[in-house]
């Protein structure tokens, strides 16, 4: 079975992007796609990037950890809520933290916001850091406007039935293009 880290950046009080990452994890198990693992960033207290991981003469033993279950994972699918037309500075963090662990790794966006745009404004400055370290991002994308009207507090959306059919098309794309970097490492 495939294993997929869902990354929940956000490290807010009252944060709403959280919701996202938990229904995802419910899908992916519910269906049988993928053992799931959600890194929930606000239960890591990372220092601001000062180098990258493997350059540090003495990393913290969390940031050791981080990378393994990023290695371990056959592809990532990161939740990232907008703030101010940006993602947050906590994902901007861990993906700078890393390099060899990004490199190939299939990288599904879910964008999230409370607005009527979905974080849809995230998606280029996020593919393009992603790019850069030579992730591989997916081509679909998942953006979730007005999360309140979207998905409870559990990550229970409120219909059921379009939100499935969405995430089928996102985390298919995603598990095709796992299939596909797998294939071409043999």
């Amino acid at each position: 079975m495939k294993k997929i880290a869902i990354i929940s950046p956000s490290i807010r009080q009252g944060r709403k992007s959280h919701r996202v990452a938990l229904w995802f994890r419910n899908y992916l198990q519910e269906n049988n796609l993928a053992a799931v693992d959600i890194l929930d960033l606000s239960e890591y207290r990372f220092p601001l990037f000062e180098e990258r991981l493997k350059l540090q003469s003495d990393p913290p033993a969390e940031a050791i950890e981080f990378a393994a279950r990023i290695r371990e994972a056959d592809g990532v699918i990161i939740i990232a809520p907008e703030y101010n037309g940006g993602y947050p500075a906590s994902l901007k963090n861990v993906i700078d933290l890393l390099t060899d662990e990004w490199r190939r790794k299939p990288v599904a966006i879910s964008t999230v916001s409370d607005g009527p745009f979905g974080g849809t404004q995230v998606i280029t400055s996020l593919q393009f850091s992603l790019w850069k370290i030579g992730a591989w991002t997916v081509p679909v994308m998942f953006p979730v406007p007005r999360v309140d009207e979207a998905f409870d507090e559990e990550g229970r959306p409120f219909d059921r039935e379009a939100m499935k059919k969405r995430a089928a098309r996102f985390t298919g794309e995603l598990l095709r293009c796992i299939g596909a970097q797998q294939s071409s490492e043999k």
